[in-house]
């Protein structure tokens, strides 16, 4: 398998010259720097796993998981080197650092080697979790512990007649004397729900009271740890792991929690609530995953594409390295184009959340605008690039030798993750635009076709004209209470929107390129540009013209 190299030129540069992220603490050269350590743990510790996972996977005996080999050394090293504190509160061991730098170095944990990447992203969303709804004792009990990685968290949502209808749900929790409740019930798809990297795993679980309401409106969060503070083993278990398509490396539980001893986070009957505190945050990181597994993709198949020797040449008649031939380039460029317009796109969703977490509202609209798009356009964007990545390959990529089936396989689960993206596009659609009155998508639209460079203002005007219209319509069919044909055009609609949107951001960073010399790494820019707006950018006017038809 061809070596993972993370990126950190383009992301420097995507960060401080095209984006404008600033921090008083953090200039140019210390970005930099902290992006270059993190890529030595990416590059020589985590990608030569990645194989060694996807062959191995972990195995369950008894209740017990073992990883596969390699993966618990890897972790210790991860927080050894203080990678798991990065964006977190340093009241509680964090290192307090923006997570517009966080989330190119995730970025590099998830490239590397997504499988290992799963565990800590599950872990961020129980911190996010615990810090804004847990009490102060709670608080000081795990958050020091799960920052640093001593612990780590999950998520216990899906059940097997409850995926995405949480309104389903039927585990159960009854509260105790002592105040503390008695969760019953078992889960299923759980992230990391048993492992062997820490002594202490803190399950986040959903579950009903008695006499709740009904729906959704009747579950709550509790904590549920594997270990008690004096050292007694909870009741709960994992009692089977999945075999999948992919991320073999990542055990995914069922568990069983019989009577375990859990405690209330945030109100009862708010469960809904706490668990979008979680889930909004890993949708964001669910759409870092889909750009850093295309960008692992797209180098490996670059890579044997200049070293594959196949055809002749048309002008010397020479037999030359693939890469030489047409078709071959325009796989490449569009891998690499559709990779790094999601790359701007989430990080530009990055730097907005520090600006929310900062109280700027208008930042916020824009986080939970961004959100469904990053999270479904970065991660269907990831099948289409590793799929691509196959076709350079050819024989040698259906094949598992090569490595390039496993990117394909290990990204197809992100689409499913954290809410399909049939989801995503009903999030945008009727929380973000309807419920709105489309005022968020206005003023994005028009932050987007201000910062269109002049050079390039006649190709994005008949696409922005495009996506404004689309939201009006979207808008007129609410008022005509037509929910069924809003909710039948949202797919095509997201797509155009991010399409749009990440063509804006690639002009911008090939205009920033523009007189910085010949650097054959300022010239990838201007030519990705110029391919994205020529090639993709093309589609958005095809989705949106669906998604104003199709009603």
């Amino acid at each position: 398998m061809t070596a993972y190299n993370p990126p950190i030129q383009d992301m420097h540069f995507l960060l401080t010259e095209v984006l404008g992220f600033e921090h008083d603490e953090l200039d140019s050269e210390t970005v930099e720097a902290v992006l270059g350590e993190a890529a030595k743990l990416a590059s020589e510790v985590l990608a030569p796993l990645n194989k060694v996972g996807d062959e191995n996977g972990a195995k369950l005996d008894g209740d017990a998981v073992t990883t596969a080999p390699g993966f618990k050394d890897a972790y210790q090293q991860y927080c050894e080197g203080g990678w798991n504190a990065v964006p977190f509160d340093p009241e509680h061991g964090g290192q307090g650092l923006p997570w517009a730098l966080a989330f190119p170095i995730q970025e590099m944990w998830q490239g590397a080697n997504m499988s290992f990447g799963l565990c800590p992203l599950l872990n961020q969303g129980a911190i996010k979790a615990i810090t804004a709804h847990g009490t102060d004792e709670q608080k000081e009990f795990y958050l020091a512990k799960l920052i640093s990685g001593e612990w780590t968290g999950t998520m216990n949502l899906t059940e097997p007649q409850a995926g995405s209808d949480l309104g389903l749900l039927r585990s159960k929790a009854e509260k105790q004397d002592d105040g503390s409740y008695k969760i019953s019930g078992q889960k299923i798809f759980i992230t990391y729900g048993e492992h062997d990297f820490t002594d202490n795993i803190i399950h986040l679980v959903l579950a009903r009271l008695p006499e709740a309401p009904e729906d959704v409106k009747g579950i709550s969060l509790f904590v549920v740890p594997k270990v008690m503070e004096g050292g007694a083993r909870n009741a709960v278990q994992c009692i089977g792991l999945e075999h999948k398509l992919g991320i073999h490396a990542s055990p995914t539980c069922t568990m069983e929690f019989d009577g375990a001893t859990g405690y209330l986070l945030g109100g009862e009957n708010e469960g809904l609530k706490c668990m979008f505190t979680m889930m909004n945050n890993a949708r964001l990181s669910v759409g870092l995953q889909g750009v850093a597994i295309a960008e692992a993709s797209y180098q490996a198949a670059r890579d044997f594409a200049q070293e594959r020797v196949q055809g002749k040449s048309f002008s010397s008649g020479e037999r030359v390295a693939i890469a030489e031939h047409a078709d071959v380039q325009r796989m490449l460029m569009s891998m690499r184009a559709k990779t790094e317009a999601g790359r701007a796109l989430t990080y530009d969703a990055a730097i907005a959340l520090d600006q929310a977490m900062a109280g700027d509202a208008a930042a916020q609209a824009k986080v939970d605008l961004l959100t469904p798009l990053v999270k479904s356009w970065c991660t269907d964007m990831a099948c289409d690039v590793t799929s691509t990545g196959i076709q350079v390959f050819g024989g040698m990529g259906f094949i598992e030798e090569t490595g390039a089936a496993q990117y394909y396989r290990d990204a197809r689960i992100l689409p499913i993750y954290e809410g399909t993206n049939g989801i995503q596009a009903s999030d945008l659609v009727f929380r973000k635009i309807i419920h709105d009155d489309g005022n968020a998508a206005e003023v994005y639209i028009d932050e987007l076709e201000a910062s269109v460079p002049d050079s390039n203002k006649g190709s994005f005007s008949s696409s922005l004209s495009a996506l404004r219209d689309s939201t009006e319509g979207l808008l007129k069919l609410a008022d005509d209470k037509n929910m069924d044909g809003a909710s039948a055009v949202s797919v095509p609609y997201l797509n155009g929107f991010a399409i749009i949107a990440g063509g804006v951001l690639l002009a911008r960073s090939a205009a920033v390129a523009e007189g910085k010399g010949d650097e054959i790494f300022y010239k990838d820019k201007i030519e990705t540009a110029q391919f994205y707006i020529a090639n993709i950018l093309q589609h958005a006017k095809s989705w949106l013209e669906v998604s104003s038809q199709n009603k």
